[in-house]
């Protein structure tokens, strides 16, 4: 599998201006060819996710270059291979996969919609009779796509720059996944696609008795996105078989009538380029599957090939009319909204909000979820939702496949801590903006970060971890008294408790030991951190990666309990601090998130200032919770949680930090154990100067207990106003009449 790839460039002689060059991206010098690519992609990326167990089938349909890659990387992977074909599939391919050890399924008879139709009929049914089998469903799963990362990296590599990229198009896989990695250091490129009269991908009538191969559809594939194409030209038979002959003739390249077909667009753009361009295209297989077709004049006079019309030039039409001969058109822009793509949220506060805030964008709300219930408002909302497990990558992706069609996806986003791991693979994925997978990874597990602050000289804080309960002592004697101990992966506060005594400290750890997932069902480390407890005021860092910059958006100050437990109860924003201070926090925060490498979108960093220090506490890759984001929106008119879902979708985003006034929230709680009654106050609170929000989210019946982690906060008070001592004195005003009516629980066996 490691001679996929690596494919040659070699430029091509053309009747042109000499000043223009074309190449031709060799990929039918793959072991088989161009789909060599996706099948490594996709089987080791179902191995990696679990959807392929070892041993298990691999299954397929294709009557060419998809076939033998499966059949390549499959076999060699100890799969039995299935493979799903139609009576076109040519004696050379049928022989190549019987000699590699596949099962090749025939089908006998086109369906209503063609071939593709009825070969994807017989898959379905092989899936319900060999349990545990994959198909790397190369028209819908983005893996195809995704397998053209390193063709685009090579293009780069060896040419520097191109202006025009020309390819066949079937699965919309090669072309889509190779220039949406390019136009990324290529903005200005223009992208051409070849298809074959007689087929649908682009608003043409189905013809399936059409004798071309690797390219066309009668289906829609869901891999096929328009939105990165700017102009297609269609060949009729005829026209395309003559052009691969041309190619042998002229270039000594024996290719397939995919290669062809491309071979005739590309010398047609190059007499008609500018001067100085450098055209592209993209050759995805070779001659000897079409020894019997396309290189046999028995075949030709069979077929009668000739009475087709073969034009020398194309002829533009308005998109949408209907072709017979080489044609092309310019590509019809979108109008419809696109849709952003939700991996659960918070349950409270800014996560319903996010889906108002994707309308507003012009962007569609697609929220998955493993349980809609859990959601107050979600269902008021009319959002489409999709029910699947979000603790499954495999699930997740599989259900992605079968949902949504990838020019649809303008990107995937979470205002939840929990699943940003898993919202940064899929964005890898589906190659949507996003930090890498790694870099989430690392933001989730507390000890990591600690250990690459450490390395970049920006952590003296004394740390250690505990695996074992047998570990706690000795890490408890390297970290000192007191100290902190907490979960390396979890949110909210949970379980993080401040330690004056070695017992303290070993009983805490080992509640943390003993829990094994958290409150969204995930399996958890089971790895406690012990760290230097921290004297000081702590503040929030509110920051926002474009890409090409970090910008502060400004520190956050924020008021927790006395302890052991560390709630969350009061922000205000923003932080009044000398400016000294202020900048030297900003440096901090910006040298840690470039030590984990966070360069996208918002990130919510808490740090504390002690001993004319500032530590960093946690880097949370995400934008902050605790209705911060509606406090800076308040405070300077930026709308940070709006920012971020625009650079999710791949919108040009810049946040704003121009204070004009101050805000804050307060957060209500118990004051001690009880069963929740009600609220009293609560319309009075809203009624006074300044107070922006009144909302309970605790509903009444609940049990409550004094704070001892975020999720025991039962609701909040948000308030706006020229000084921050306004807004105190408001939340403090508004909290006051605010009364939380609490009942004795029930104990077992009272009467």
């Amino acid at each position: 599998m490691d001679a996929i790839g690596h494919t040659p460039v070699v430029r091509l002689r053309h009747e042109g201006p000499g000043d223009v060059e074309i190449y031709a991206k060799l990929e039918l010098q793959n072991l088989f060819g161009m789909k060599d690519r996706v099948a490594k992609q996709a089987i080791l990326e179902a191995r990696r996710t679990g959807e392929l167990s070892p041993g298990a089938p691999v299954i397929e349909s294709s009557s060419g270059t998809m076939a033998l890659g499966v059949a390549l990387v499959g076999t060699s992977l100890g799969h039995p291979v299935h493979i799903v074909t139609d009576p076109r599939i040519d004696p050379i391919t049928l022989a190549k996969l019987r000699a590699l050890g596949c099962a090749v399924h025939i089908v006998e008879a086109m369906s209503a919609a063609g071939w593709q139709s009825a070969r994807l009929e017989r898959l379905a049914q092989l899936m319900d009779e060999l349990p545990g089998a994959f198909c790397p469903q190369q028209y819908q799963n983005p893996d195809n796509p995704l397998a053209y990362r390193a063709l685009a990296a090579e293009l780069l590599e060896d040419l520097g720059s191109l202006d025009t990229v020309v390819g066949s198009v079937g699965s919309g896989g090669s072309l889509c996944g190779t220039s949406r990695v390019l136009r990324r250091s290529l903005p200005g490129l223009r992208v051409v696609g070849v298809d074959c009269v007689g087929s649908v991908l682009f608003d043409q009538p189905d013809r399936p008795r059409r004798l071309q191969s690797g390219l066309g559809n009668s289906l829609h594939p869901a891999n096929l996105d328009s939105t990165l194409i700017d102009e297609v030209h269609w060949l009729n038979d005829h026209e395309a078989f003559a052009a691969t002959r041309d190619l042998a003739r002229e270039q000594n390249v024996f290719g397939g009538n995919t290669s062809g077909s491309v071979y005739q667009v590309l010398r047609h753009l190059a007499a008609q380029a500018s001067p100085g361009s450098r055209i592209v295209g993209i050759f995805p297989d070779r001659g000897d599957r079409y020894t019997g077709t396309v290189y046999d004049d028995e075949h030709w006079r069979g077929a009668d090939l000739t009475s087709q019309p073969r034009r020398r030039t194309p002829v533009r039409v308005p998109y949408g009319q209907e072709v017979t001969a080489w044609s092309c058109a310019e590509l019809r822009r979108r109008q419809e909204p696109r849709k952003l793509i939700f991996v659960e949220s918070n349950t409270t506060g800014t996560g319903m909000l996010a889906l108002d805030k994707a309308r507003e964008l012009g962007l569609e709300p697609l929220f998955l979820t493993a349980d809609p219930e859990r959601y107050q408002g979600l269902a008021e909302r009319a959002c489409e939702t999709v029910r699947c497990d979000t603790n499954s990558l495999s699930a997740v992706r599989r259900t992605l496949r079968n949902t949504i069609r990838r020019e649809d996806c303008a990107g995937v986003t979470t205002t939840s801590e929990f699943y940003l791991p898993l919202v940064a693979e899929l964005a890898r994925w589906l190659a949507l903006p996003g930090n890498p997978p790694e870099v989430a990874a690392l933001c989730r597990d507390k000890a990591r970060v600690r250990r690459a602050l450490a390395d970049a000289g920006l952590c003296r804080t004394r740390f250690a971890t505990a695996d074992r309960p047998e570990d706690v002592a000795e890490a408890v004697r390297r970290v000192g008294l007191p100290c902190v101990v907490k979960p390396v992966d979890d949110s909210g506060s949970v379980d993080v408790v401040r330690c004056a005594s070695a017992d303290r400290a070993e009983a805490a750890a080992r509640s943390v030991l003993g829990r094994t997932f958290n409150v969204r069902g995930q399996r958890v480390a089971s790895t406690a951190l012990i760290e230097e407890y921290l004297d000081g005021p702590e503040y929030s860092v509110e920051m926002f990666g474009t890409g090409d910059e970090t910008i502060c958006v400004g520190i956050t100050e924020k008021h927790v309990t006395d302890g052991p437990h560390f709630v969350e109860y009061r922000h205000v924003f923003p932080a009044v601090l000398p400016p000294a201070l202020a900048a030297r926090i900003e440096t901090v925060v910006s040298a840690a998130l470039a030590a984990v490498g966070f360069r996208h979108g918002a990130s919510h960093t808490e740090v504390r200032v002690h001993d004319d220090d500032v530590s960093v506490i946690e880097i949370n890759g995400r934008p902050a919770g605790g209705m911060i984001p509606e406090l800076v929106r308040l405070s300077s008119g930026t709308d940070l949680l709006a920012e971020q879902l625009g650079a999710a979708a791949g919108l040009s985003v810049k946040p704003r930090a121009d204070q004009e006034s101050w805000a804050g929230v307060q957060f209500l709680t118990a004051d001690r154990d009880g069963v929740l009654g009600g609220f009293d106050g609560l319309e009075e609170a809203g009624h006074l100067p300044g107070v922006t929000h009144v909302v309970p989210t605790a509903q009444p019946g609940r049990t409550v207990c004094t704070p001892r982690q975020a999720y025991d906060r039962l609701g909040y008070v948000i308030a706006q106003g020229p000084t921050r001592a306004d807004v105190i004195e408001t939340l403090d005003r508004a909290s006051g009449l605010i009364r939380i009516r609490l009942t004795d629980p029930v104990r077992p066996g009272a009467a």
